[in-house]
């Protein structure tokens, strides 16, 4: 089932079928969640059922607005909706547009608003099967490594993410 996500159309943002965004490789709003842990992150890798990108890993979370829902209340909201973490406050770290293939005819053209939770303790990650299908944490640099070595597992966006944006994502955090 499809919704609608707030994307540009003749420069004027307007709801959109989130698919038929896809499809015509609209500018949409986006939302983008880093957990980090001990300079580790917490990765999904996406459900099989997915529309675009099944079975790739991404990072915590990420997705698109309801229509005029603030930014760090959709990362709260998928949080939990997607791994099932309560309790998190994220940190709003950057906003970055990106255009990328994402296969199946579908382009991803976000202005993405990306946060970062710190978890200082233990947390309970309960993905949703229909969402995410396999959780790890991953130190920030073994990923850096692995993106290198394996780019096909990763999502587009993620390869982004780390090869412009991370040092304004992260900044100290993890970057050492």
């Amino acid at each position: 089932m499809s919704h609608l996500i707030p994307a540009w159309v003749n420069g004027e943002l307007q709801p959109v079928d989130k698919v038929a965004a896809h499809e015509k490789g609209l500018r949409h709003k986006a939302v983008s969640v880093f957990v980090v842990k001990s300079g580790a992150i917490l990765m999904q890798r996406r459900a099989l059922s997915k529309y675009h990108t099944p079975g790739l890993w991404a990072n915590s979370c990420c997705t698109h607005p309801k229509w005029d829902e603030e930014p760090v209340a959709c990362a709260m909201r998928r949080l939990r909706e997607e791994l099932g973490i309560r309790g998190l406050y994220p940190e709003f770290r950057h906003r970055l547009e990106y255009r990328a293939d994402v296969g199946n005819g579908m382009i991803e053209h976000e202005e993405v608003d990306v946060f970062l939770a710190h978890a200082h303790r233990v947390i309970n990650v309960t993905p949703n099967p229909e969402e995410v299908m396999e959780t790890r944490w991953v130190d920030y640099h073994d990923l850096q490594a692995e993106i290198a070595r394996h780019p096909e597992r990763f999502t587009p966006w993620l390869k982004i993410y780390l090869a412009d944006y991370a040092d304004v994502i992260f900044g100290p955090d993890l970057k050492i």
